[in-house]
Order: C-alpha cells, then structure tokens, then sequence
C-alpha cells in the first residue's frame, strides 16, 4: 500500500513515516521544508519519496496523491502561538490545507485517512464536582489566575473538583486558535467522510516527546521548551504551580498507534462514511512540575523554577482515557514515563534556520504535529 504522509518530514511526520516503510508499506512525504523548521533540509527515510510543496498547493497535492491508497495527515501549525497576529497562519496551514488534501483525495478516489487530531479539542478535561456529579468548568478568570487560583471551580457550587481521564465521547470546547483549528480538521474530515464514503481515524494526540523535537520556539510542545533550556544550561520554567496534568506519550508510540489507525480503516473497523476518534495517550497522567524535575535530573540540569506566569489559551488539566485504542486499534503506549523522560534528555533536537535568534515561525505549511501547549 502507497501512504502519503503530509508534513512528513517533521518531528512526528518523519516517525510515522519510518514506522509505515518498517511494516512494508510505500511512503510518500508531502513537506514544504519551511527553513524555519529545518535549518537543513532533512534527507527523507530510506525508501521514501520526498515532495517538497505546501499542502495548500492543490496542484501539487493532487500530484502526490496520484496512486496513493491512503493519507497520514500530520501537516499543522502547532503549539498555542505568540498572540492574534497568529490567527491567519493557523487558519490557513491547519484548516484550509486540510480543505484543500481532502477536495484532492476525493478527486483523486482516495478514501482512507488517518487525520492528527489533539486533545486541545476538548478544552479542559473531565472533571467530577462531590455534589454535582460530571461537571464541565468554564474557562479560568484572569483574576484567579493573577492571585494564584489555577483550580477551575465547580461551575455549579464553586466547590473543588477532582479530575480524570477524558473519553473521546466528551463534548469539544477549543479555547484557543490551535484548538479551534483541530476542531474545524475534524469537522471537515466527517463531512469528507460522509460525502465521499471515506474512513477517517483521528487521532487525538496527547503530550508527545521524543527524538527530532523542534528546539527553542514558542510553538512547540513543552518537553521540548523544557529540553531547550536544559540543553542552554538554564532552569526549565514552569508556569502556574506546575502542578497542571498532562499525559506525556513517547513519539514512537504515537508512530505506532498511527500505523495501527491506518490498518484499521483499511479493515474496516472505522466504516466507510464515518470519522472515529481515538485519545492517543499513555494513559498515566503526570503534572508539568513532575516532568519538569524528572527531565531535570535526567540532563544533569538546574532543578526547574516555579513561576507562577499564565497563560490564558493554556487548561488546567486534561489527561486521556486511551481504552478505545486499546480496544478497537489493538494499540497502547509502551514507553514508560521515567524510561522515556531519561531517552529524551540526550536525544537529540531539531533546529530551525532561526534558531540563533529564537525567532519563531511566521506560516509554516507542514511542521510537526502534535506537539501540545500545556
């Protein structure tokens, strides 16, 4: 089977495409190699083809998709962005290149999609209230935040709540520009799905690490801000108390529950006509301060500093039940969190052209995927 792996050149890209050529399949990488990413452009995976275009290149999708069986599409704008002036680029590299593969894939007759979805869909996550049973917490007030109040309240009571794990039948409540892009992917793909007959696996990524991280750019992941740091010499910076959840899963793994998502569509376990969704996560949560201390240590680095900073696109605490994988993909993580933290504070990071300069990316077409604000 011929795969085209969009943005596959990138952090979690180049993963997943390695980890379809190891099960046999072709692989072709759709990237637009933006220098702000790659500072060199990477040498695609032995026995890959590279295409070098931006996926809102509907000629030149429409070439790449030509005998293609099947899209892994990880091409995004990622991480929560610096301010508004962001808006454009996200809309344009998440949500109209998304429009743009999937009116190519339905001309070109192909039917089977694995899409890179985030849990930043649903907002925070679950959350149970001692009175009022399963509640759903409003965004947090920026007066709470200034005086140091980063538990969302009972929205019911004003009580404390107790949080869990996320399913992905939750309801989805973006709260901020990255978010709302991966609720319009999915969006868009269902409706391609409904239409056209498609299969669409979306998986939901939760925090994903590993090998090839970008480094020192405020849109990725916060094991990589961490790793960057510590890779300077200097203390990671944990905002709020660090004591916000998260589950932190390994990149090869996230490359395995791909290869997982795509033999299910394939089989049929996602039917024609449907988009199913599935939270790709350890499913052990851990708090920010935690991984900020473990990597810590692992590197040899100055212990992190708690800062108290905010920021209001960021939730308390969401974390994922990944049973449905478990059951219908036959997939689950197998990196444990101090075996993965411990490969991660010596693996090596990915630097862009501006990297010198911290500069971060203007409209980057197909970076990484995945790698989630906290």
């Amino acid at each position: 089977m011929l795969v085209l792996v969009t943005g596959g050149a990138g952090f979690i890209g180049s993963h997943v495409a390695e980890r379809l050529l190891a099960a046999g399949h072709g692989v072709r990488v759709l990237d637009a190699l933006r220098p702000e990413v790659h500072a060199v452009p990477p040498e695609p995976p032995a026995g890959a083809e590279l295409v070098a275009a931006d996926v809102r290149d509907a000629g030149a999708v429409a070439a790449a998709l030509v005998g293609v069986d099947a899209v892994c599409h990880q091409a995004a704008m990622v991480g929560l962005g610096v301010d508004l002036d962001d808006l454009p680029a996200y809309a344009g590299a998440n949500d109209l290149g998304t429009a743009v593969l999937l009116a190519q894939a339905a001309r070109a007759g192909v039917r089977r999609l694995v899409l890179a979805s985030s849990m930043v869909v649903y907002g925070e996550g679950r959350y149970r209230c001692a009175e009022h049973g399963d509640v759903a917490p409003g965004p947090r007030r920026p007066s709470d935040l200034d005086a140091g109040r980063f538990e969302p309240p009972c929205p019911v009571c004003g009580d404390p709540l107790t949080p869990g794990l996320v399913g992905e039948d939750a309801r989805l409540d973006p709260r901020n520009v990255y978010a709302a892009t991966k609720v319009a992917q999915e969006h868009l793909a269902a409706s391609w799905a409904r239409v056209c007959g498609g299969s669409v696996a979306a998986l939901r990524y939760h925090n994903v690490y590993g090998a090839r991280m970008p480094r020192d750019t405020p849109y990725a992941g916060v094991a990589s801000l961490f790793r960057s740091a510590l890779a300077r010499g200097e203390a990671p910076r944990v905002f709020e108390d660090g004591g916000q959840r998260r589950d932190f899963v390994e990149v090869r793994d996230v490359a395995a529950a791909n290869a997982a998502a795509l033999d299910a569509v394939v089989a049929g376990t996602v039917p024609p006509g449907t988009l199913r969704a599935y939270n790709v996560g350890s499913g052990t949560p851990h708090t920010v301060g935690e991984m900020a201390a473990v990597l810590a240590a692992a590197a040899g680095g100055p212990a992190p500093v708690v800062t108290g900073d905010y920021r209001l696109g960021d939730v308390r605490h969401v974390t994922a039940s990944s049973a449905r994988a478990r059951d219908e993909l036959g997939w689950s993580a197998r990196t444990g969190f101090a075996d993965g933290m411990a490969a991660f504070a010596a693996a090596p990071l990915r630097a862009g052209a501006n990297t010198a300069n911290q500069v971060p990316p203007a409209a980057a077409t197909s970076p990484d995927s995945g790698s989630e604000p906290t």
